[in-house]
């Protein structure tokens, strides 16, 4: 496929950076800032109960308590932590100290990589559709990493060293875990492996670094909106030790306290469609403090971009009838991108019983 059919999948409208702002140490809030829209947080609790940890060594070893236990979680939550995932110590270090390194730099230098028109990629904002659109308390530097052919021109050869380097080292050791994940699913599914790795061994990967500032206003502002993630599975590398992360779940919106050396790992709105709704993607959010920084990378991992999204038909059946329409990735991606988030709103319009055309 070609490269220049692909180079405009979707953007965002440019916004001004929060990390900017509050350097001018504000006493209070900008208003478009201001989330009346939402259910805003409450003070964080610490909850009694914690997503599932499970252990890849044990899943590797075919341990079959830990793959009942990776398809309960799968299933009951969406979120697991994963322990000796086998990317290095080394690697992850690197990854943290260059990500912080890039949101440290001044300002002109991260916007010498922003946001094109039209365009994801980049220094910036995502899900900004509209100029009177409330926004979130954070900046984002989002790259799309695997395969190279999809690597946007103006971005990621224009990385400085040694960011560049981490960045191609951390985007191949992840594809290799998301596989692997992937692979437990498809089996624990009995779905068509083969099936599941054609349509996402050569998966699009992208990898969205978010930094959250300290704001002295936290309960009147969300970090990020309430959502579903729409990929494939997403890989969550938390960078420092602020809490922000909730998921809900029963009704309730759930801190989660990240393990040291963990992913945090939740299935996405492709794989809930893939596996028939078998498998749940989850609403989650990220809350602010007025104390410190939050950083976070998330990395996606999704259906190959010419693939088709739907789900396997390995596992449809006249007792498990298809829940979701088939459609093209990249007619997916773009309807994604032309939406602001809005918890699980793009997954609804891919179900059959929906008339509303997620291509449009």
């Amino acid at each position: 496929m070609e490269e220049n059919n692909l180079a405009r999948l979707g953007g965002s409208l440019p916004v001004p950076s929060v990390q900017e702002l509050v350097k001018g140490s504000p006493e209070k809030v900008p208003a478009r800032y201001l989330r009346d829209d939402q259910q805003l947080p409450p003070p964080m609790i610490k909850s009694d109960y914690n997503i599932p940890i499970i252990n890849m060594e044990s899943l590797l070893h075919g341990n079959e308590l830990e793959f009942n236990k990776m398809d309960a979680a799968c299933r009951q939550w969406g979120f697991f932590q994963l322990i000796n995932h086998g990317v290095s110590g080394s690697l992850i270090e690197k990854v943290k100290k260059d990500t912080q390194d890039f949101f440290n730099l001044p300002l002109e230098h991260k916007e010498m990589l922003k946001q094109a028109d039209g365009d994801m990629d980049g220094y910036g904002q995502a899900f900004v559709v509209s100029e009177d659109q409330k926004l979130d308390w954070g900046d984002m530097f989002y790259l799309t990493t695997l395969p190279p052919y999809l690597r946007k021109p103006h971005i990621f050869p224009h990385l400085s060293q040694p960011f560049r380097g981490t960045v191609e080292l951390y985007a191949a050791e992840l594809k290799k875990l998301a596989l692997k994940i992937i692979g437990f699913v498809a089996k624990a599914l009995n779905m068509d492996e083969e099936y599941i790795r054609e349509l996402f061994g050569e998966g699009m990967q992208s990898m969205r670094m978010n930094y959250y500032p300290p704001c002295p206003q936290p309960e009147k502002v969300i970090g990020l909106t309430p959502h579903s993630d729409a990929v494939g599975l997403t890989i969550l590398l938390q960078l420092n030790q602020m809490e922000g992360l909730q998921i809900k779940k029963d009704g309730l919106w759930i801190p989660i306290s990240p393990l040291p050396d963990a992913f945090i790992i939740n299935i996405g709105d492709m794989l809930e469609i893939v596996t028939n709704g078998a498998y749940r993607s989850i609403e989650h959010r990220a809350v602010v403090n007025s104390e410190k920084e939050r950083l976070s990378i998330a990395t996606f991992y999704s259906i190959k971009l010419d693939g088709q999204i739907g789900p396997a038909p390995s596992i449809i059946s006249a007792k498990n009838p298809a829940k979701f329409r088939s459609i093209g990735t990249a007619y997916y991606v773009r309807g994604l991108f032309a939406r602001k988030l809005d918890k699980k709103s793009y997954l609804d319009i891919m179900r059959i019983e929906n008339s509303e055309n997620p291509t449009n």
